[in-house]
């Protein structure tokens, strides 16, 4: 008789990794440092799981991922509110870390997520930067938005901090237009992107960063992966408006920008937007419909690496 396949589910928290093992074993918790990740490796070598499941957790799992692929085993990294639901669908209504290492493992053992190649080191920094600018762009939106309110006792240590925080703006789009144009395949893909009426070079590098995938999927999988694929909501008789949901939403957002520029500047996208709207379409539909569109000729393009071409994005959609 064979044994049967081991899953493996990792509840990582700031301190401490709780494991949990499927059909059988008993759970344990180690420090998350790196003896206790060192520790771990060893212990999964030893039983050569079929999957390790594990949940992001804004970076705070990237060290241990690391480790356990470097060490050739089977890390997948899902999305916390997939298990959740999951979690709910199965009874299991309490939440603690052992429970949500328990659960994990029962994910992995019933749903089998696909393995994802790790990112490499440099486009984990790359990643890094363009979610610090990110940060940087909401907090110098939100001390703007403060300002407008602030009494004359205030406004100097808001004015202060603003000046500070465009600094650091500046300081890392200088990062990251030196990350892409030292990368010779980033740099190419950047300038493919930028060449399409409405992307610049912010949204090309959130492209690079935030969606690797570009290009490597269908149109279908890649418009699910950001959360612009309409999704069904029907029962019976009922026939519910289709809804986006789901996704890449840092990826989506920088697509919604980039989409009402090109529904300005960039003919295809533009003509598109205003067929609809003849068509009655609300303009929150056909805004919607523009982004899924234009991400559908980024993909194409960047699959056959072909810049822009009017005729081409039109036949690619």
């Amino acid at each position: 008789m064979t044994n049967p396949a081991v899953y493996i589910g990792i509840d990582v928290a700031k301190s401490w990794l709780d494991v949990a093992l499927r059909p059988e074993g008993t759970p344990y918790r180690l420090a998350n440092s790196g003896p206790g990740i060192e520790d771990l490796v060893e212990r999964l070598l030893s039983v050569q799981p079929a999957l390790i499941v594990l949940e992001a957790t804004g970076g705070i799992e990237t060290p241990l991922v690391a480790a356990l692929v470097a060490a050739g085993l089977p890390a997948v990294v899902v999305n916390p509110r997939q298990v959740r639901e999951f979690a709910r669908a199965t009874g299991r209504l309490a939440k603690t870390d052992a429970i949500d290492a328990a659960v994990l493992a029962r994910f992995g053992e019933a749903v089998q997520p696909q393995l994802r190649p790790l990112p490499e080191a440099a486009s984990q920094e790359l990643a890094a930067l363009v979610a610090r600018r990110r940060q940087l762009v909401a907090m110098l939106t939100a001390e703007k938005n403060r300002l407008r309110r602030a009494t004359p006792k205030v406004r100097p240590t808001i004015e202060g901090h603003l000046s500070w925080l465009e600094s650091c703006l500046a300081e890392i789009d200088r990062d990251l237009d030196e990350s892409v144009h030292s990368t010779p395949a980033w740099r190419a893909n950047a300038e493919l992107f930028q060449s399409t009426p409405g992307v610049g070079p912010v949204f090309a590098t959130m492209l690079l960063a935030g969606l690797p995938e570009l290009g490597r999927l269908n149109r279908k999988e890649i418009a699910a992966l950001v959360g612009v694929a309409p999704l069904n909501r029907d029962s019976g008789q009922f026939r519910g408006k289709r809804k986006i949901w789901g996704g890449r939403a840092h990826v989506r957002s920088a697509l919604y920008m980039a989409t009402l520029v090109a529904t300005r500047h960039n003919p295809t996208i533009h003509s598109f937007y205003q067929r609809l709207l003849a068509a009655g379409k609300p303009k929150k539909l056909a805004l919607t419909a523009c982004m899924r569109k234009l991400l559908t000729i980024l993909n194409a393009m960047s699959r056959s690496s072909t810049s822009w071409r009017t005729a081409y994005a039109q036949d690619s959609c």
